[in-house]
């Protein structure tokens, strides 16, 4: 692999012919979806999204553990390697460090890596290369140095795989000046933001979640359309209310529309608020909701010191104290290593009925749960 690279490097031919010296050759960039679909899966629109752009450009290229072969291990790389051929798609050694470092060098020639990592959690043998070389580059070399490179993957808790498997890196990486950080919720969201995040001049950090692969959500023809991308640091309000803002990213999107559902069965009107980007963070939208609706709920998996909760409630009351009616509520995992035993990993996740009571403390109601009964 590492020669493969380094024979593409030193060639000094252009950035778009490294690749295509030796890449099978590539398909239309529209998917062949009937025109009646109108549901697809996240697993199906990672997949499409990476198809699409490998095809529009050769200069992007799939680096991890079993992408190819193995068609991934969670099937996003599915087709991939058959399509376009081990030196686009190159199945790695269990070595996060070296397949990362080989990554982000190949972004400073040019090259759009998609580096995938089987979870984030692992991600942390590679945080080197990530923050002090990928993220800290382009300042570094006063603008010279771009570093396009996507780093993707399922973060935060799956179910039953214990406290080194479970952990929610958005507020860790969007902590660093240099990163975009974005967590898709949708079918929409993941195939919008990873076209977003490959075709990026900047390093971003795409972090995705394994219960939401299976996962089916309505899409329109323009989210089919292979031109179709979604602006980084903007987030989707995907349920209006007037009563309580709700924020959300990742599964906790659709924990929060459950959440408003039951709520509105007793009168109180909740704004939902799909962030989608962590960083650059959509400070004008939540604010906005926020002088609507006089409350503020945030909801996240990660742990509750230096939340992505505690950034927004610290930039609400920065910018918008005087329209709250109560003080804001932050909801988190619980601040503890994530439990392998099944009832006790449920207590350290939020839950629906956990939103619900928030929502409830913020408008001074009762915080009985009998309508989610």
């Amino acid at each position: 692999m590492l020669g493969i690279l380094r024979q593409k490097v030193g060639a000094g031919s252009s950035s778009a012919m490294i690749l295509g010296q030796r890449i099978c050759p590539a398909a239309s960039g529209l998917r062949g979806f009937a025109s009646s679909a109108k549901e697809m899966t996240v697993r199906d629109a990672l997949n499409s999204a990476l198809d699409e752009e490998m095809s529009a450009d050769p200069k992007v290229f799939l680096m991890g553990e079993e992408v190819g072969e193995y068609q991934g291990a969670y099937k996003i790389t599915k087709g991939l390697l058959d399509k376009y051929g081990p030196d686009r798609v190159l199945d790695t050694p269990i070595t996060e460090a070296g397949f990362t470092g080989i990554g982000v060098g190949a972004a400073y020639y040019g090259l759009r890596p998609v580096i995938e990592f089987m979870t984030f959690n692992f991600s942390m043998q590679a945080i080197d290369h990530i923050i002090n070389s990928a993220a800290k580059s382009n300042y570094m070399s006063a603008g010279q140095i771009n570093v396009p490179i996507v780093f993707r993957g399922p973060n935060g808790a799956a179910a039953g795989v214990g406290a080194q498997h479970s952990q929610c890196y958005a507020a860790w990486y969007a902590a660093c000046p240099g990163l975009k950080v974005l967590t898709p919720y949708s079918s929409e969201d993941a195939r919008g933001l990873l076209k977003a995040a490959i075709r990026d001049p900047d390093p971003v950090v795409f972090l995705e979640n394994e219960l939401l692969y299976g996962e089916s959500f309505p899409v329109s023809a323009e989210v089919l359309d292979s031109s179709f991308c979604l602006p980084i640091g903007k987030a989707k309000i995907e349920r209006e209310g007037k009563d309580v803002t709700i924020t959300a990213f990742s599964k906790m999107v659709g924990y929060s529309l459950q959440a408003a559902e039951i709520l509105a069965k007793e009168g109180i009107s909740a704004e939902v608020i799909n962030l989608r980007s962590i960083r650059p963070l959509d400070r004008k939208t939540i604010n906005d909701s926020v002088r609507k609706t006089n409350r503020l709920v945030t909801v996240e998996e990660g742990f509750p010191q230096h939340g992505v909760g505690a950034e927004i409630c610290a930039s609400v009351v920065e910018d918008s104290f005087g329209y709250l009616d109560a003080p804001v509520e932050r909801i988190s995992g619980a601040d503890v290593p994530m439990p392998y035993a099944a009832n006790l990993e449920r207590l350290a996740v939020p839950q629906v009925e956990d939103i619900v009571r928030a929502a409830k403390r913020a408008c001074y109601k009762s915080s009985s749960l009998a309508a989610s009964a």
